[in-house]
């Protein structure tokens, strides 16, 4: 049973790292990004639902994390806002100054 749910996170995980790597948007690499962090958080949660029964370590982490990654999308939005206002573009090629 645990397995199922490493398998989604997997594919999660696996997804998000190619639709990084593949893509040329930069609001789909931030799609991707987040397809990254919700593997990785579904694997906390499998590991703290089946091997620790008496903390919630696992619980506690995932929550951090899921507030990490709002933070992170927001202002990596901002980020793009601002440089979509002076570049008028979303190909992340135009924005090798960075």
């Amino acid at each position: 049973m645990i397995y199922h749910y490493l398998f989604l996170g997997l594919a999660l995980f696996i997804i998000g790292i190619a639709g990084s790597i593949l893509s040329r948007h930069v609001i789909k690499v931030l799609i991707s990004i987040e397809f990254i962090l919700t593997g990785v958080n579904i694997n906390f949660i499998t590991f703290a639902a089946f091997c620790d029964n008496t903390n919630f370590d696992g619980f506690i982490i995932a929550l951090f994390y899921i507030g990490i990654g709002a933070i992170e999308l927001a202002v990596a939005l901002y980020i793009f806002y601002l440089m979509y206002k002076k570049k008028q573009s979303e190909n992340i090629e135009n924005y090798g100054d960075l």
